[in-house]
């Protein structure tokens, strides 16, 4: 799973603060506990002692054994200001570790990391700042998901000789839904979307893209032409910060679990975009990423409007889902 940078950092900053959080209550139950019972503090104060008096004894160089006198009389001391502190506490009304500094996650004392790998923890923070962007971006309601996905406003009418749209979209959203809920094995790993405007296909988009967002995976949605200009800026800014982040925006869209591209056809068709198109298409096939392209063109007219490159590996690795029917929106207004 490879999330966004800005996605990590939001969510590493939320896990710090959540740490942050809990030493701030920790050190103001261990105040209050000092005032009401002085000798807590005291105790304390004892046992770092102790602690110093074992840190010495491994630097000063002696020939000291670990079942030596002076480390078993250390020890003995430690654990009997250890006792009389768990009974001071017990009799405030509190835990013998209630004022210890136990993290919250114990996989990764709270670091967010466990060695090299990304702990389930910032996982799932990383999930629901995701998740943020997406509803910004995608305009997500919580009604937007698979569970409330309404066909009767679809017609159950034959449409142009074709079975009805109401047909046609119980088979499209089948497969919306096995693929999302089947990420990453779903048989088919491209979807291409094609149809008209209001037929529900940003919808569909943001159902998938909801539910495997949800299930722990990097998922990046974008226009055709933002996507378009973010390489154009890559190549071509004179701005080194521009530059910068439209390198990073591109290394995102290579590189995330699921792409969702939509509005395929909407940019200007220049020889930048056709490069663009299929960078991103022939990178991710190759590195076995998963994307979702949604446009209003037929395939009849992306083969009249991109190169047969693009369209060959959309026709050979894409699953198309065709919409056709009246504009659901405008029925809606």
């Amino acid at each position: 799973m490879s999330y966004d940078a800005a996605i990590v950092q939001r969510a590493s900053a939320r896990l710090a603060r959540r740490k942050e959080i809990r030493e701030r209550r920790r050190w103001d139950l261990e105040q209050e506990l000092y005032r009401r019972q002085p000798r807590l503090r005291e105790l304390d104060r004892a046992i770092g002692g102790t602690m110093a008096e074992l840190a010495g004894l491994a630097i000063s160089g002696k020939p000291i054994q670990a079942d030596g006198p002076e480390i078993a009389d250390i020890r003995r001391r430690n654990l009997e200001l250890q006792a009389q502190r768990a009974e001071l506490l017990h009799t405030l009304g509190y835990e013998p570790d209630a004022l210890d500094p136990t993290p919250a996650c114990t996989k990764c004392g709270d670091s967010g990391w466990a060695g090299a790998e990304m702990c389930t923890c910032l996982k799932e923070l990383c999930a629901q700042e995701q998740m943020k962007a997406l509803t910004a971006l995608l305009n997500l309601t919580d009604e937007q998901n698979f569970d409330h996905l309404r066909l009767d406003v679809y017609s159950d009418q034959p449409w142009e000789g074709k079975r009805s749209p109401r047909e046609n979209m119980k088979r499209v959203v089948t497969v919306c839904e096995g693929f999302a809920r089947r990420f990453p094995d779903y048989p088919l790993h491209n979807l291409l979307l094609s149809g008209g405007t209001g037929l529900g296909k940003t919808f569909l988009s943001g159902c998938i893209a909801r539910e495997v967002s949800g299930r722990g995976y990097s998922v990046v949605y974008d226009t055709a032409i933002s996507l378009f200009s973010t390489f154009e800026a890559k190549k071509f800014s004179r701005d080194l910060g521009q530059e910068r982040q439209a390198r990073d925006d591109t290394r995102r869209y290579l590189n995330c679990d699921l792409l969702i591209l939509d509005d395929l056809g909407s940019e200007l068709t220049t020889p930048l975009a056709q490069s663009t198109l299929y960078e991103v298409v022939n990178s991710r096939l190759q590195g076995g990423k998963h994307t979702i392209i949604s446009t209003n063109l037929s395939m009849e007219q992306i083969g009249a409007r991109y190169t047969p490159q693009v369209v060959s590996r959309l026709a050979g690795a894409y699953q198309e889902l065709t919409f056709y029917g009246d504009d659901i929106r405008r029925m809606k207004r």
